[in-house]
């Protein structure tokens, strides 16, 4: 990470949605890694809810934090494989603006320096919707943790250089 020292860092507010029929709060572990590490690098956990894998639900929940205006920024785990209930990336369809494409491949790329070709099973993916970043992430610990660590982690702080998410926020609404 290329960290510019003498910038300020400008935390945001990071709303967390994990994505299981089966999961709770108890039992959450990759949300629990998100939520620890969001914290940690100084940003605001603004909320954290579970959703069941459901198109309509996910994006009930996007479009509700979308319209916050308290919210910068949604992360989820879980519902990016390719089983039928797997249905995050459909989700994000249904309230995007613009792709990221760059995101999914580049944690694509770097998930096979830890699991091998078995990243081609991931659909992980990022979008802007309405000014608002969403960042969809596979349920495992493991991906959550290289999402986070080596992409989100540098990618949301604003003092990362050359550039970051974060200097581009006040922009992202502009016609």
């Amino acid at each position: 990470m290329a960290i510019d020292e003498s910038r300020t860092f400008k935390p945001i507010s990071i709303a967390l949605l994990t994505i299981s029929d089966t999961r709770t709060s108890a039992d959450d572990t990759s949300g629990d890694i998100l939520a620890q590490r969001i914290t940690a690098a100084g940003h605001e956990l603004a909320t954290r809810e579970i959703s069941r894998d459901s198109v309509e639900e996910i994006a009930a929940h996007l479009h509700r934090w979308i319209d916050d205006d308290g919210i910068d920024c949604v992360i989820t785990t879980g519902g990016t494989g390719l089983t039928g209930r797997d249905v995050t990336p459909e989700a994000l369809d249904r309230v995007k603006s613009k792709d990221i494409p760059g995101f999914g491949e580049l944690f694509r790329w770097l998930s096979y320096k830890t699991i091998g070709t078995s990243t081609i099973q991931s659909r992980a993916c990022a979008v802007l919707a309405r000014g608002t970043y969403i960042f969809a992430l596979p349920g495992s610990n493991g991906a959550v943790k290289d999402g986070w660590d080596m992409i989100l982690a540098e990618q949301l702080d604003s003092r990362n250089r050359p550039c970051n998410f974060v200097e581009l926020m006040p922009r992202l609404r502009e016609l």
